[in-house]
């Protein structure tokens, strides 16, 4: 007996050496993760997507990479779009619909497993840079939501009081507007400098360009495009120092770089051809520049036609270094898109919520517009406030062919009508409460006819 546990004894620890010597040769292969984030960019507003602002560095990014054509945020405003980022689910799922505000005493589900989080028991070190807006009370930070630092802002620029945070620490209050994404950038560079061969992940989120604009004096003028143009400019330059930098240190080629926006532009920012702006759930709301670069891996110059969003980030980085998923993914691997293995990838119906409210629904290339506020956000509010109201009619378009939602289609196609609001219905029970709420509320407000007047319920 003693000679058999002995034996097993030896077994067990040879196994677990040679697994050990596994590990660690793959930490030594595994990729970094970049993901850099704007705030506000519109979908024209890249060289790459069609202006006339110079952003060669992004330009080269797309040139060197893949560029998606259809890629989505998961709200066409920044908490709740960056909520998807980090845990690839709808906003409503995870507890953050609308934007947070500085003395809001909640944020991201405490309940979520966010990406950084998964990454660690692979050994990767951790950084989040620039804004975070998913949370300011104790908890809710970054360092206590699996990023191993924390260098920015809590919230937007446009928000007070705004202080400059490191690790908690206040390092600046308010913080000085023209340097943010000077030190942003800075930041980051110094975390790739200061690597040593671990794997690491990278979440390098700038707030421009958020208003206020305000470039920095070295950029002031330069774009030919007022401040706008100058500060899409400089977060260009951003992108371009961290890129720098990934060579440098002789890592470029293990490293995927990713870049998008939150949600559509304000004010002077362009959506391209598409309508609508930041808070609306047309198109251009919500649907992004996305840019992803990874020397050997990712085929130069590609053009992507799938449809992908911001969901989709969490369930890719996983597949890419073999991370464990949390359980009920809203998002897909895109992975064989970006490699190349792939034309596209099968995606659920995609939801487009505002706050607890879903108001459309695509699938495919056909989306379904089903609810709408009275009034525009730019616009003041009226007596009583902004009222999310069911359409007298579902309006339906074919955004590929009709990207500025312009030609509603649906009496020439009933059967798409009935089909995508099937999969509404079919869907509003396995979302949370205040959704189907909301859904029941808009319902009952329906003109006579129209989703036979009901609640989901009662169908």
């Amino acid at each position: 007996m003693g000679e058999r546990l002995n034996r097993r004894s030896f077994l067990k620890t040879a196994a677990g050496a040679a697994c050990a010597g596994l590990v660690s040769n793959a930490q030594s292969t595994l990729p970094n993760i970049v993901f850099i984030l704007a705030d506000d960019l519109g979908f024209g507003d890249l060289g790459s997507y069609g202006s006339k602002i110079p952003t060669p560095n992004l330009d080269q990014m797309a040139a060197e990479g893949i560029r998606f054509q259809y890629f989505y945020s998961a709200s066409a405003v920044c908490s709740p779009s960056r909520a998807a980022l980090l845990t690839g689910r709808y906003p409503p799922r995870v507890g953050v619909p609308n934007l947070l505000m500085p003395n809001d005493s909640g944020g991201l589900s405490l309940s979520e497993t966010i990406l950084p989080q998964v990454l660690k028991p692979l050994n990767y070190s951790t950084m989040c840079i620039g804004k975070w807006h998913l949370g300011t009370q104790s908890g809710y930070m970054p360092t206590d939501r699996g990023f191993d630092n924390y260098y920015g802002v809590p919230y937007s620029n446009d928000l007070s009081p705004l202080p400059l945070l490191s690790d908690g620490q206040v390092l600046e209050q308010p913080a000085t507007q023209q340097l943010l994404t000077q030190r942003f950038t800075r930041q980051a560079v110094n975390f790739i400098n200061n690597s040593t061969g671990q794997p690491f992940f990278l979440y390098l989120a700038y707030t421009a360009p958020h208003v206020p604009l305000v470039p920095n004096p070295n950029f002031a003028g330069k774009s030919g495009a007022g401040h706008y143009g100058d500060v899409v400019m400089e977060l260009d330059w951003g992108v371009g120092q961290v890129l720098s930098a990934l060579k440098a240190n002789g890592i470029d080629n293990n490293t995927l770089v990713m870049f998008s926006s939150d949600n559509g532009p304000w004010y002077q920012g362009s959506p391209g051809r598409l309508r609508g702006r930041k808070g609306e759930t047309y198109e251009g709301g919500l649907r992004e520049p996305f840019i992803a670069r990874w020397p050997g891996r990712i085929p130069a110059g590609q053009t992507a036609s799938a449809f992908g969003t911001m969901m989709d980030v969490f369930p890719t980085v996983a597949a890419l270094t073999g991370a464990g998923l949390p359980a009920a993914m809203d998002g897909v691997d895109l992975s064989p898109v970006l490699t190349g293995q792939q034309a596209s990838v099968d995606h659920d119906t995609f939801f487009y919520f505002d706050g607890w409210n879903l108001q459309c629904a695509r699938v495919d290339n056909m989306k379904l517009h089903v609810a709408r506020y009275n009034i525009p956000p730019w616009l003041p509010a009226p007596v009583g406030g902004r009222v999310n109201l069911p359409l007298p009619q579902p309006e339906l378009y074919d955004i590929v062919a009709d990207p500025q939602e312009s030609t509603d289609i649906s009496a020439d196609h009933p059967d798409i009508v009935a089909s995508i609001k099937a999969k509404i219905l079919a869907s509003i029970p396995n979302l949370p409460w205040q959704v189907h709420d909301s859904w029941v509320a808009t319902m009952n407000q329906a003109v006579a006819g129209t989703w036979d007047g009901a609640p989901p319920s009662q169908q």
